[in-house]
């Protein structure tokens, strides 16, 4: 499936699609280079969730979480990962990744390349790129 935005408020709009595409997949990796939006994916994705936090880009930080209220009214959370600085699947898997892999929650990989090798078989993956004129397309495949 594919989207093309060119504003933030096209991207909170075809959120809802992509959760819809997504099914019940929750592990997400997002493909693009720098500057293609895939922080700002999260963020809006988060936002239509409803997140108690705003989110922020974990280039620093490598793991951030946030909490929303799930559907069922129980506290749920995401886990958005930025894998941009490690250089080895050892330091990523000491970050714990394995386990937000295989949780029942939301987990979105920036730069998952390092971490392909253990990615769950139904992983989402989510390839976003520069559209001319001033868009972004997103791709899931």
């Amino acid at each position: 499936m594919e989207w093309h935005v060119y504003t933030l408020s096209d991207l909170d709009i075809v959120i809802p699609h992509i959760s819809t595409a997504l099914g019940a997949r929750r592990k997400v990796a997002l493909y693009g280079e720098l500057g293609t939006g895939k922080t700002t994916f999260v963020q809006a994705f988060c936002r239509w969730l409803g997140t108690a936090e705003r989110p922020d880009s974990p280039t620093f930080s490598l793991v951030n979480d946030y909490t929303y209220t799930g559907p069922d009214g129980r506290l749920a959370w995401i886990h958005h990962i930025d894998l941009y600085r490690i250089e080895r699947l050892e330091e990523a898997i000491d970050l714990g990744i394995e386990e937000m892999l295989y949780d029942p929650w939301y987990c979105f990989v920036e730069w998952p390349q390092i971490i392909e090798p253990i990615l769950p078989p139904d992983a989402a993956k989510l390839y976003l790129s520069l559209a001319v004129p001033d868009g972004r397309r997103i791709v899931l495949s």
